[in-house]
């Protein structure tokens, strides 16, 4: 597929588009990584993380690695949603058993970053989508991705995750008017690296909102449903045939006014979405999620147990399925080979 030809949607492309299948295309939020020793043994070759993302060879082949062993549906890049910061120029480090480390971003220092930057910095991120395409199958989906720009506001000014994005926050309600510029900035930003990322050969792309959950009834549309918004419009004025997935980390009750303000093709579900939610909102959308990653640790009947009631809830429906966050590093292999047996042996 060339990188620009979306004529022939693949099946997981076509379930976001509205379509029901029975099984349900799968793919894995975070399906490359420490749980796979391929991929540990991949990593060790590079010096840092972020030299690991910006290697188009190692990123590439991290990428296919999961859907050689498992031969999901979907393939996502191996990237990283601090990589937009970083090419701003507010540089972003991760350190070892700690996590990424940015130094706080003051709120009168918006003129320091440069989305100017963007499309140099980011050139290898392009680079190893093109080769990932080209070595992937043609009837598997290439995932795009960014974070949404709150979630990306919470690490700039804090300089690292917080329980609850207190710094984020405050600075929020103190000055309205340049969280407002930062946010609309992180928007363009975002909508450029996701057309750019379509232009490499993406043909879906996904949004995260890991944080949306911290926010409050009245910043919640403002901070983050609106930026989508944003992000969205701009992204589907240039590739109006790719999908959009969003997820809006522990939206709760808010999720389905969310679907109805961003109009996303696709919604991913955390684990805590009750079931009642999700059905409601998948009258008007795809939606793709919810498996609680602690079950697939687990296996055993927590793990069969928790993929027929997710099977049973929305397989009538335009469904892809996925765990409600991304897999976790000690996670064994033989329980996901399981649990991608059991959705693809379902069916109606």
């Amino acid at each position: 597929m060339d990188a620009e030809d979306h004529t022939k949607p693949t099946l997981f492309a076509k379930v976001l588009r509205g379509e029901a299948s029975s099984p349900p295309p799968i793919w894995l939020m975070r399906q490359a990584g420490r749980y796979l020793p391929e991929y540990r043994e991949l990593r060790s070759q590079s010096k840092g993380f972020l030299d690991f993302c910006y290697s188009p060879d190692l990123a590439s082949e991290a990428t296919l690695q999961p859907i050689r062993r498992f031969g999901f549906d979907a393939a996502i890049i191996f990237s990283d949603i601090l990589v937009i910061p970083d090419a701003l120029g507010q540089p972003v480090r991760f350190e070892e058993g700690v996590g990424p480390r940015l130094d706080p971003l003051a709120l009168d220092a918006l003129d320091d970053l440069d989305p100017g930057r963007l499309s140099t910095h980011l050139a290898p991120v392009y680079e190893a989508i093109s080769r990932t395409r080209r070595a992937l199958p043609g009837d598997t989906s290439l995932i795009g991705f960014a974070g949404a720009p709150w979630t990306l506001a919470t690490y700039m000014i804090a300089g690292r995750t917080t329980p609850d994005q207190a710094p984020t926050r405050r600075a929020a309600f103190a000055d309205p008017d340049r969280f407002d510029r930062l946010i609309t900035l992180l928007a363009d930003s975002v909508a450029e690296h996701l057309c750019a990322q379509v232009d490499a050969g993406c043909d879906a792309l996904q949004i995260f909102d890991s944080w949306a959950g911290t926010l409050d009834t009245l910043s919640f549309p403002r901070w983050s449903a609106d930026a989508i918004v944003r992000i969205v419009g701009h992204v589907r004025g240039k590739h109006p045939n790719v999908p959009i997935i969003v997820f809006p980390r522990n939206a709760g009750d808010r999720l389905r006014d969310f679907v109805e303000t961003v109009r996303p093709d696709a919604v991913g579900l955390d684990w805590s979405v009750s079931q009642d939610m999700g059905r409601a909102v998948q009258k008007s959308v795809c939606v793709q999620g919810n498996l609680d990653p602690m079950r697939l640790v687990a296996g055993g009947e927590a793990l069969r147990r928790g993929i027929d009631a997710i099977l049973e809830t929305y397989s009538d429906g335009p469904f892809v399925f996925n765990l409600g966050h991304g897999i976790v590093p000690e996670t064994p292999i033989a329980h996901v080979e399981e649990m991608v047996a059991q959705v693809r042996a379902s069916s109606r």
